[in-house]
């Protein structure tokens, strides 16, 4: 079994520039593809960035130029570094990890932007 907890989420002020975490621990092994999601209640779950297991990143064009995902590979662990927050990006961050064939989710963390 692979669980995933995240952290680092909670209230921000708009421009504000927390960053998530989320550490893979239990039955795994080898470099993994990570990466972030993210929901909005009523909405359907959309793909903020992920990172490969070579490195390689991409990200929704909403949070492109500021967010950034990055890795420690050592501790299993993804980040995202959010800059200049607004209202819209207000929602539950999901962290997953790709492992032999399957996709294991965090329990998501709520960012909430308001002043």
């Amino acid at each position: 079994q692979v669980h995933l907890v995240e952290s680092g989420g909670g209230l921000v002020q708009p421009g504000g520039s927390p960053r998530l975490s989320c550490a893979a621990s239990g039955n795994i092994f080898s470099i993994n593809p990570m990466g972030w999601y993210r929901q909005v209640v009523g909405k359907q779950r959309e793909l903020v960035a992920y990172i490969t297991s070579g490195g390689g990143t991409n990200y929704a064009d909403s949070v492109k130029a500021r967010f950034t995902i990055s890795r420690l590979n050592a501790a299993n662990t993804v980040y995202l570094q959010m800059d200049s927050l607004n209202p819209e990006d207000t929602a539950v961050y999901y962290c997953y990890v790709d492992f032999m064939t399957r996709r294991y989710w965090g329990q998501g963390t709520q960012v909430t932007v308001s002043s």
